[in-house]
């Protein structure tokens, strides 16, 4: 072997060997973590877009952290906290009055306007992502609560579908005379009759439990005790399934589709999220039959009572070495119509319209779904929905109010009691936590 051919060959392997060290770096270089919580649907969809996105984005890698929401905010509050957050992660809504309270928790997506449409989203939806003028979140769907009624159930009872709160809070007594003690007209968690009792309350007076825009309770004396009141009128009124009883089938806080009544049709209808309806749906036998219902309202009401906000959201780490990489994702995943093709609606119905359109006219949205993406779109577009405050979802406020909620399910105090406390002990909590 001549020497001009090993100087060649030296050459060459040193040339291979330099770029074989090279590639690991640039590679450690485009690294992107994204995290999310969700269920089995949204991950296998999520990291399908992602393959999606790395395809159209050589060089660049997506780490993926995922879980169940349980100790996904926990985890969350831990990386923030150390300045290890990831890139790009998915947030509720109110956790920004926890980690962003001057507009500084999370990266000003304003920044990166090259790579974002933002064009695709209304003033209001960017306002729903903004703090102290900085866009620290995109919201990926909007959600509000619907009241869900299973038909076959209302016909076993011989009870029409109810239209009114009358006609709603009546239905207890007339499915325990027809179809016994087991037979409830609702389930829902301690929460969803909280949110149901709000609605009543925010109909009559004009005012949510807290004040949108201040740190304080925003609910009269008078406004506070008929929460309590008509949260007992629920219960009392066999219209919504106890405390008591959930907490004696698997626990207070197991999901509506996970329980047997729900499956067979004992329990008639749900309170929740329209981004749950396929949830709710999907365990039902084959003898009932989902539908819609109309919100109750009440004559004259000053507010539709109607508890909506972003249903998650996406932002960008604080602290992110590549944030306009990650905010090319965030636009991929919100706004690409290949994305919305893949994620379809696993984290609800998409809030671009683009999007929106792509999936019905590829008939990728449920006809049920679709009727309570309009019935809450009508509301929206009216202005009868008022974005509560955030801290209203406070982890904190949460625990707060489900305490007070638990001594009336338990029958621990009075009326009146638990809405002096729900008033006095609420606002010395808000002025802490703001």
């Amino acid at each position: 072997m001549t020497k001009p051919f090993l100087n060649r060959r030296r050459v060459l392997l040193a040339a291979l060997a330099l770029g074989a060290a090279a590639q690991p770096a640039l590679a450690q270089d485009s690294v992107l973590r994204f995290a999310w919580w969700g269920g089995g649907a949204r991950h296998q969809a999520t990291l399908k877009a992602i393959a999606a996105f790395e395809r159209k984005n050589p060089g660049v890698k997506i780490k993926a952290e995922y879980m169940g929401f349980n100790g996904y905010l926990e985890r969350l509050t831990t990386q923030i906290a150390g300045g290890s957050e990831p890139d790009v992660m998915q947030i509720n809504w109110a956790w920004m009055a926890m980690f962003s309270k001057r507009g500084n928790g999370f990266t000003d997506l304003n920044q990166y306007k090259q790579v974002l449409a933002l064009d695709q989203f209304s003033a209001e939806d960017l306002a729903m992502g903004t703090v102290a003028g900085r866009l620290n979140a995109l919201p990926v769907s909007y959600s509000a609560r619907v009241l869900l009624w299973n038909e076959a159930a209302f016909k076993r009872a011989g009870v029409p579908l109810p239209t009114t709160w009358d006609e709603l809070f009546a239905t207890g007594k007339q499915f325990r005379q027809k179809l016994g003690d087991q037979a409830y007209p609702l389930d829902g968690e301690l929460y969803d009759m909280m949110l149901l009792a709000q609605a009543y309350v925010q109909q009559k007076y004009g005012t949510p439990y807290v004040d949108p825009k201040l740190p304080q309770v925003a609910m009269s004396p008078a406004a506070a005790l008929e929460w309590v009141q008509i949260y007992k009128k629920l219960i009392d009124g066999h219209v919504a399934t106890p405390l008591k009883l959930r907490a004696s089938l698997g626990g207070a806080e197991k999901a509506t589709e996970q329980q047997q009544d729900w499956v067979v049709g004992n329990w008639a209808g749900n309170f929740t999220w329209d981004s749950s309806i396929g949830l709710r749906e999907s365990t039902l036998d084959k003898q009932q039959k989902l539908t819609l219902g109309d919100f109750p309202t009440l004559p004259g009401a000053k507010n539709s009572g109607m508890f909506g906000r972003p249903t998650v959201m996406f932002a960008l780490g604080r602290n992110s070495k590549k944030a306009e990489i990650a905010a090319k994702l965030i636009n991929f995943l919100l706004c690409d119509p290949e994305a919305a093709l893949i994620l379809g609606r696993t984290r609800g119905v998409p809030l671009v319209d683009a999007q929106y359109q792509l999936l019905v006219k590829e008939k990728k949205l449920p006809e049920l779904e679709l009727r309570a993406y309009e019935q809450i779109k009508k509301q929206k577009l009216a202005g009868n929905i008022a974005l509560p405050s955030p801290l209203f979802e406070h982890a904190r406020m949460q625990k707060f109010m489900r305490e007070v909620f638990e001594t009336i399910a338990y029958g621990k105090t009075s009326d009146q009691d638990a809405a002096t406390r729900l008033i006095e002990d609420g606002n010395a909590l808000l002025r802490r936590i703001k």
